[in-house]
């Protein structure tokens, strides 16, 4: 079973349904029903997912890798890290980066879109946050979107804000003489400057946590937008059936009470 629906989802999209097709009647014919329902029920990935499959597929470590990054940051923010976090989100960029180049080059897209770059990433990066995508990497049917950090995607800012502030770690300095004023107000503008530089580099990486929780929420809109779409339509469609189907009833029901007319 596991190796048909490999082959399945290693194949291109365009190829995935005449594929689906003659593998479950394969199935059927050797009197494996439960296969043959399993592989008719598979989905057709889009593009993006299928790049992420087919790596998956051929490079049964990549689970672990990403699940790998995922576990790090994840104590990262339970040690409340901020450091640690930082540089594993950098090596995390760099990581995604060349797990989507390699995706690229086993699915032989040599110039993919900018928009099917962004799904292969934004499902890499959803795999490492959520343990559930890690698990179906190889079976996707659509791009998944990365939701921060999962659980812990919150915490980035506590533990930026939380770190105990420059200042408190400066070394204090000897009570100047009292003859030494000019001396005493240069080291204080020293100080002031060193805590200032010092505060600066915290805002840019509270703004770099704060950049990546707007992206995720700008995903989350677009997400549901599209779904209530969806859903619109469906509905749409299931009122304009329903429609249908009273308007066949009443022509049925006059049919009927016709020839029950003529029968008397």
């Amino acid at each position: 079973m596991a190796d048909a629906l490999d082959e399945l989802y290693e194949v291109k999209p365009e190829e995935f349904t005449a594929l689906r097709t003659k593998l479950a009647a394969a199935a059927k014919q050797r009197g494996d029903t439960d296969t043959a329902k399993q592989i008719s029920a598979a989905r057709r990935p889009t593009t993006a997912a299928w790049v992420v499959n087919r790596l998956a597929i051929r490079d049964q470590e990549i689970r672990t890798r990403l699940g790998g990054f995922g576990e790090a940051l994840k104590e990262a923010h339970t040690a409340m890290d901020g450091d640690r976090i930082r540089e594993l989100s950098r090596q995390q960029r760099r990581f995604i980066d060349d797990v989507a180049r390699e995706a690229f080059e086993e699915a032989e897209l040599a110039d993919p879109s900018a928009a099917l770059r962004d799904d292969v990433v934004g499902t890499l990066q959803a795999a490492i946050a959520d343990p559930d995508v890690a698990t179906r990497l190889g079976r996707l049917t659509k791009a998944e979107q990365w939701s921060g950090f999962g659980e812990f995607g919150d915490t980035a800012m506590v533990f930026t804000s939380a770190r105990k502030p420059p200042a408190a770690r400066e070394k204090p300095a000897e009570p100047p003489k009292k003859s030494d004023d000019k001396s005493r107000e240069r080291e204080k503008a020293r100080a002031a400057l060193a805590a200032a530089e010092r505060a600066k580099a915290d805002a840019d990486a509270a703004l770099t946590e704060l950049q990546s929780d707007l992206a995720t929420a700008r995903l989350r809109r677009d997400d549901a937008r599209r779904r209530l779409k969806d859903a619109e339509d469906a509905l749409a469609a299931a009122e304009d059936a329903y429609d249908k189907g009273k308007q066949a009833s009443r022509e049925a029901g006059a049919v009927v009470k016709a020839a029950k007319a003529q029968l008397r």
